[in-house]
């Protein structure tokens, strides 16, 4: 970023709420980040709160005044949950709707029939990407547990050779691709473009996934040999009904929003003319929120309706759906809140007057910077939404498509080395029967290599695009 683009910021942006300098503003940040990190690991506070304090650490070791720190951490946290919030819930229902009918199971066994032998951890892969797409991470490894561990004891398979392509569908998916609440948070942080943050994710995400999935799961289970747990396999959800939705179907509503937003990119990019009837026809079907909100309505009559299920069902659904959100809900709205008061403080403009004699590209310090959250509040979220209020600034200066990078590098960022301090780390560790030593090979490496992958091609398209 030039001298000059850097004035035109300072000379746009509102008056920060605190006449610190930067050293002072410096030590603000490192207080606030070590705040919430202690209130996360050591005191096991939920990361809203964690969040809510360190916001409010920050703005009083920055000198800001009380009222004005709250207002920097209301404003942040009612403009975060109005962004995303929707789409975040949108989601959850589709992906409710998904597992209660059926559907996720239909794709699966589908998949699985066509598959075998080495073939197995790319199908594995396949599973967990299209079933990723509309699911929290959490959701889907509950989801795919049960197909992981019939495989592995059904084809005698190394219990991490199927188990390592499906962890790393998932977190992939959890990490690079829209719509989950990492990006959308990032998203909406950076200003970037969704459709194109959509396109270049998948770019990024399928060399990463082929590399940290089957190709890495060869060597993880020469390192932990383990076979399936011996233990009761939880109860999938067509056991429970007559009939399911075909695989076409369902294959077709999980893609619906991934398709019409990654069409309006596409007019954007041909037509660009905001005048033009085509484009704006497709800036509504293709925007985040139209995009899944006629998903879940078509998931309703393609899902749904063979299932079996009664309008009563499918209220039930909905509202099961929705329950779970709350807590993501909040720690994106605090994340937000916390990105809100970063700015206001002045961070966001320490870091461009700092940075701009660096000779360290904006992409890499966003990655960095994820990094170093993520391992010490062992939160990806936390990480996103932290690392793109700091990096956001950097944006401003940037074209279309190194903004959807910076969102991109930040996402690689905060899914490196999960550890002990990560919830999913003992989800993984127990359902897969391991200890932490075994987690810490199979499951920890492989999120170092997605992060280290990831980054890695988002650098090197930054060079080409």
């Amino acid at each position: 970023m030039t001298r000059l683009s850097v004035e035109m910021l300072a000379a746009d942006a509102p008056p920060p709420i605190t006449s610190a300098g930067h050293a002072q503003l410096g030590i603000a940040v490192l207080v606030g980040i070590a705040v919430i990190v202690l209130l996360i690991t050591k005191f096991k506070l939920h990361a809203f709160l964690a969040l809510t304090i360190g916001s409010l650490t920050l703005g009083a070791v920055a000198g800001a005044p009380l009222d004005k720190a709250i207002t920097s951490f209301t404003t942040g946290l009612g403009s975060t949950v109005a962004g995303v919030g929707v789409l975040i819930a949108l989601g959850a229902i589709l992906g409710k709707l998904l597992a209660d009918s059926g559907g996720a199971d239909e794709i699966v066994d589908t998949i699985l029939a066509k598959a075998g032998g080495r073939a197995m951890p790319w199908a594995m892969v396949l599973i967990a990407s299209v079933i990723g797409l509309p699911l929290f991470f959490e959701v889907g490894i509950v989801l795919l547990i049960p197909v992981v561990l019939m495989v592995a004891r059904r084809g005698n398979y190394s219990l991490m050779r199927i188990g390592i392509p499906a962890l790393a569908g998932l977190s992939v998916m959890h990490g690079l691709i829209p719509p989950h609440p990492g990006p959308l948070v990032a998203i909406d942080a950076v200003k970037a473009n969704l459709g194109v943050t959509l396109a270049l994710g998948i770019v990024v995400a399928i060399p990463t996934v082929i590399i940290a999935g089957p190709l890495f799961s060869k060597v993880a289970a020469r390192w932990v040999d383990v076979p399936a747990p011996d233990r009761m396999l939880p109860q999938r959800a067509s056991e429970e009904l007559e009939r399911r939705p075909g695989f076409g179907a369902t294959l077709a509503t999980v893609l619906l929003p991934v398709v019409l937003m990654l069409a309006k990119a596409l007019v954007d990019i041909v037509v660009d003319d905001a005048t033009d009837t085509t484009q704006r026809v497709f800036d509504v079907v293709g925007s985040p929120l139209i995009a899944l909100l006629a998903a879940v309505i078509v998931g309703f009559f393609t899902l749904g309706r063979p299932a079996g299920f009664t309008r009563d069902r499918l209220q039930q659904t909905v509202e099961k759906g929705l329950m779970p959100i709350a807590g993501i809900l909040l720690i994106v709205g605090a994340g937000g809140g916390f990105k809100q008061t970063l700015i206001d403080s002045g961070v966001g403009q320490m870091i461009l007057d700092i940075s701009k004699d660096w000779s360290i590209p904006a992409l890499l310090l966003a990655w960095l910077i994820a990094v170093a959250i993520r391992l010490a509040t062992g939160s990806a979220t936390v990480a996103t939404v932290s690392a793109a209020g700091l990096v956001a600034p950097l944006a401003a200066d940037m074209s279309t498509t190194h903004a959807a990078l910076l969102v991109l590098a930040v996402g690689a960022g905060s899914l490196f080395f999960s550890h002990v301090n990560d919830a999913g780390f003992w989800l993984v560790k127990e359902y897969f029967g391991l200890s932490v030593g075994q987690t810490v090979k199979t499951w920890s490496v492989m999120e170092t290599i997605i992060s280290v992958v990831a980054g890695g091609l988002v650098l090197l398209l930054s060079l080409i695009v």
